[in-house]
């Protein structure tokens, strides 16, 4: 969960929207008007008109007047409010598409009760409440497909501005940049030496896109800059449902939850110890050999290394609320991010990654958080085959992308999907090398010995018949058979 912010903030944020001379299409001013279902159009027209106008936010004041923007305090109180039986939060939640993290800020300003709705910027697509999209023109609410020149323009800034260059603060000026981004981190992990004086770093901030100057003598922090440098990404209300949370689980199943974290750091300054921390948290498997014993992790680091990276890198910002999520098992190991994949799942090895978040994953090859563009893949594949485990599985529930790494298992307890995946991934890995997958290099893989070479036959024979591999040659004999992936 997020930190709540101080009184102290929401009063100075509340002045400084007051300043606003009249109302704009992202802001609105009330007194005590709160029909839930006008609420819900309030908040699809705020999110949508935020990202029209370049704001990181959309905000509705209840208790200032809208004429004179005095405060006059207000009786509205969302955090008692119902509609029917259900609460009023939780109603608005469920009818918004896509879902949307606002929130409802109930203080005392200047003596008098007031509210404040922060809505974030919509992202990648419209924010509909009941199915339907809103907008404001004027001061008046309006559905969206009413006015087919703003939907063209609000398209036109979902297609043309990458979540990188959208707004995490606005208006900060440079100690509060410093004090919010760890700029020794940024500097560290580019091998670069740290400036001087503050003009320098803020120059080379300003460089890579993690700022940019307000127009007005400060700056606003990019939401790139937030979610790769953040100190803490509490301080950074858009991004603080983006940080990534670790879960430990006892046994196989979620019904009891051992250990539970979620990071605070942003993904670049934050990656070395969430790699770390999960190493710690890995079950051991014992290797005894021929004069010690040692324990050695159940997964290979740099597959996790690689899986977690991509989760961060190819996770679709659009989806808010959810943030990328590692779960740990006795017997396996999920690594979750919000959003479904550009690329189709069988293709993940060979094909080139496609990136909804560009600069973020440029940065990140940068600092080499993650490997060279399409080598990703392979090496999780690689790895898994090197340490005998069950190949990966990847998955698309709902909104999401889900990796799974395997705990070892024993090739006569896999099951006939777990074979079938396994070759099928290994005639993938083979062909990337220019070298088609045999009946030989199956077995090395399966470490099966050459006298039960049929075992290796008939895993490739339900490859085939599942239409996941194919023979190089259909002439060819069995003695010396090749095989490929089905797409080759």
């Amino acid at each position: 969960m997020s930190v709540q912010p101080s009184v102290s903030y929401l009063a100075g944020l509340v002045s400084e929207l007051r300043k606003q001379p009249v109302e704009t299409p992202w802001l609105e001013f009330k007194r005590n008007y709160a029909n839930p279902e006008d609420i819900g159009e309030y908040i699809s027209a705020l999110a949508n008109m935020a990202a029209l106008h370049g704001k990181a936010n959309g905000y509705a004041v209840w208790g200032i007047d809208d004429g004179s923007h005095s405060a006059v305090g207000t009786v509205f109180r969302p955090s008692v409010e119902k509609k029917g039986n259900e609460d009023l939060l939780n109603w608005l939640v469920r009818l918004l598409t896509p879902r949307l993290h606002f929130e409802f800020h109930e203080f005392e300003y200047e003596g008098k009760p007031v509210v404040l709705l922060e809505v974030p910027r919509a992202s990648g697509q419209p924010v509909q409440f009941q199915g339907t999209e809103f907008i404001r023109v004027g001061s008046h609410r309006k559905k969206l497909k009413e006015h087919p020149e703003i939907e063209r323009e609000l398209w036109q800034v979902f297609d043309t501005t990458p979540f990188e260059d959208t707004l995490a603060m606005e208006h900060v000026d440079a100690g509060t940049v410093l004090q919010l981004l760890d700029y020794p981190a940024y500097f560290d992990l580019l091998a670069h030496p740290l400036p001087e004086n503050r003009a320098g770093i803020l120059e080379r901030l300003e460089a890579d896109r993690m700022i940019v100057p307000d127009g007005a003598g400060d700056w606003n922090i990019t939401m790139l800059g937030g979610i790769l440098f953040a100190k803490d990404l509490d301080a950074f209300r858009s991004l603080s449902r983006k940080a990534i949370r670790v879960i430990v689980y006892e046994g196989n199943s979620r019904l009891q939850t051992r250990r539970e974290q979620t990071g605070k750091r942003g993904y670049a300054n934050g990656f070395t110890g969430l790699i770390e921390f999960i190493n710690t948290l890995v079950p051991k498997n014992e290797f005894i050999g021929p004069a010690l014993r040692k324990e050695v992790p159940m997964y290979p680091e740099l597959a996790i290394r690689e899986l977690v990276a991509n989760a961060i890198i190819h996770q679709n910002f659009a989806v808010t609320g959810a943030g990328p999520m590692i779960e740990i098992f006795a017997d396996r190991m999920e690594i979750t991010n919000p959003g479904q994949p550009l690329i189709l799942l069988e293709r993940f090895l060979d094909s080139p990654p496609r990136s909804r978040n560009e600069a973020l994953a440029s940065f990140m090859r940068r600092i080499h958080v993650c490997e060279e563009r399409g080598s990703g893949i392979d090496k999780v594949v690689a790895q898994t085959e090197l340490y005998q485990l069950p190949a990966p599985l990847f998955e698309t529930p709902p909104d999401s992308t889900r990796a799974t790494l395997f705990a070892h298992r024993k090739l006569s307890r896999m099951s006939k999907e777990d074979r079938v995946r396994a070759c099928y991934f290994h005639a993938c890995l083979k062909h990337v090398e220019h070298d088609p997958m045999t009946n030989s290099s199956l077995r090395h893989r399966f470490s099966i010995s050459d006298e039960n070479r049929a075992m290796a036959t008939r895993i490739i024979n339900e490859a085939v018949a599942a239409k996941f591999v194919k023979p190089f040659d259909l002439d060819q004999g069995r003695r010396f058979a090749k095989y490929l992936p089905y797409w080759a």
